[in-house]
Parts: structure tokens; sequence; C-alpha cells
């Protein structure tokens, strides 16, 4: 007897998930029959409301993160996930059949049915569609991590987000003002108002301007959220107040210790307990979803190859 609780007569023993048999381009990934997966010991069985893309996986997909992040093939896609509780496995005491969840997995969210630690999820927010929680997650935590953990933001600091536009720039964007930051972004022309109504005070267009000449004033923080080439990246400490800190969760930018500026790459990890706290400042309106697209799961190679392509901007969730 593997579950205690269950709101279906009648749950399907296969379901539709995008799976990579063998990593390589975006075709690799397959919309398929899979047998649907049954809780264990200390996890619930979710039916999928959505989940959302993150474009780190891309490389996973393509086998750059194999030595960093290995996985079984076949393997599921999606790391966040949002749905309904429909089985409860034994040992679960937070959930029960009907709940509805948001969490960060490690994969398998690509799916009709996930089966999820429950210590990985959370109540998910009441202040949005249940399918747009799918976007908090990944991006949410990834934001608060390198804006308060990394970062360390204090209300009246100058912060630079390069690289607002995307899902976790959205978040560290108004993570940083909220907490009462003077937040300079940058951004395309197609996401400067959407970054302006989250708090940035300024936005610098880098399709046009180079950020040496948009960032006139040196920041306390800059927060580093896109690749950049070796000697793009080698200049932007420039950008930072002596004292000041670097915070990068992709191209690592070097300290410049002649003016005591430090620097650091992070790589963000599961947290409940801060997905919670972004989950209640969504309910209580001082974070929002930047959902720009929702296609159907089968659309998931579309969305690859619109990432590589440069065309993914806010979050783009997946519905099953």
């Amino acid at each position: 007897m593997t579950t205690t609780t269950t709101i279906a007569a009648h749950i399907p023993r296969s379901m539709k998930a995008a799976r990579i048999h063998r990593y390589g381009d975006a075709s690799e990934i397959r919309y398929e029959d899979a047998p649907r997966p049954r809780p264990g010991v200390g996890e619930v069985l979710v039916r999928v409301a959505a989940t959302s893309f993150n474009p780190t996986e891309t490389a996973l997909r393509a086998g750059l993160l194999h030595d960093f992040l290995p996985v079984e093939l076949p393997f599921t896609l999606g790391w966040d996930v949002s749905g309904i509780v429909t089985e409860v496995g034994l040992g679960v005491r937070e959930f029960t059949a009907g709940d509805r969840v948001v969490g960060r997995l490690d994969g398998g969210a690509g799916a009709e049915y996930v089966a999820a630690p429950a210590k990985l999820l959370a109540a998910a927010p009441t202040s949005v569609p249940l399918a747009h929680a799918a976007a908090l997650p990944v991006a949410g935590l990834t934001a608060w991590q390198a804006v308060f953990e990394h970062g360390r933001v204090r209300e009246g600091q100058r912060v630079l987000v390069n690289g607002a536009g995307g899902g976790v720039g959205g978040f560290a964007t108004q993570l940083a003002a909220h907490a009462g930051a003077d937040v300079t972004a940058t951004a395309s022309p197609r996401s400067t108002a959407t970054v302006l109504r989250q708090g940035a005070r300024r936005v610098v267009d880098y399709t046009t301007t180079p950020l040496e000449e948009g960032v006139r004033t040196p920041v306390d923080l800059l927060l580093n959220l896109v690749p950049l080439p070796p000697e793009e990246a080698a200049h932007l400490n420039r950008l930072v107040r002596p004292g000041g800190h670097i915070v990068s969760i992709a191209t690592p930018i070097p300290a410049d210790t002649g003016r005591s500026v430090t620097s650091q790459h992070m790589v963000a990890r599961n947290d409940v307990t801060q997905l919670k706290e972004l989950i209640a400042l969504v309910d209580g309106g001082a974070v929002s979803l930047d959902i720009t697209e929702t296609r159907p799961l089968e659309e998931l190679p579309k969305v690859h190859d619109l990432s590589e392509a440069g065309g993914v901007r806010g979050k783009v969730l997946l519905v099953p």
C-alpha cells in the first residue's frame, strides 16, 4: 500500500510527457506516452496544471550540464510545477488530496502527472491562477537568493540589474525595489514598460547604449543575469563603486581588488521556506508574475528553439 488518499476513482496508468532519450538539439524532445508515476513514501502525486520554461533547461537538454547535473535517460523535462494533489504517499502530513501546490523539482514536471517529494512543495498562491504559479519557483528563488542572500540589498542602495527582461530579472527588479533600493535595469525596448512597472527607476536600452554610457553613477550592487563575452564581462566591475559588490548567475564578473570591489558567482538552490515567503509577497501584491506566453506542453521544442534564438522574454508557461 503506497498511498493513503486519492480524489479520483480512476487515474490513468499512462500519461503524456515531454522527454529526451538522448542529448542534442530541441528536436530530441518528444511529447509522448509515458508510464504515470506512483507516489512513494514522502511523496504526493500532482496533476500538473503547468510547468514553466527556464533557459537553463536548453543546456541540460544539450548535455552541457551532464557533469554538474547528470540525469537518467529518458528524462522528463520541467523543474517548475503547479498543480493539484491527487494522491498522497505514506508518511505525508503536509498535504491532502485536492490541495493546490507549487514547487521546484529535479525534473519531471513537463508531464500530466508528477510524483513529487512533499517537502519540496508549498501551498500555491491564492491570488493568481494555479497555472500561473508555475512561473515562480526557479526564477523567483534565484532572484531571492541573488538579491537578499548574496547581494544583501538594503534600503537606499543603488542596484543595477543586468538582464531585467528575463524571468529572473523581473523578480530581481521587484525584490530589490521592494527592499527600498534605487534600481537601474537593462532591458530591450520590448521589456522597458514592464521593467519600469516592476519598480526600476530607470532603464538602459542595451540594444543601443553601452552600459558604461548608460550607468553614469556607480552602483553599490551589480546583479548580472545574462551570459556575456569574457571581454565584455571584464569591464563591468567599473560600474560598481569602491567597496561595492557583484553577484552573477551567468558569466562570472572579475573582482577589482584595487578598488575593493568583490564578486561572486552563484548557483541557486531549492528552499521551500524562501518559496513560501515569495508566495506571501505575491498574495500581498508586492510581487507580480510576468507571464508572457502560455503554450501547450507539446510545443516545448519550439520554446527551446525560440529561447536559443533570443526570442523568449519573461516567463513562458507550458500546459499539458
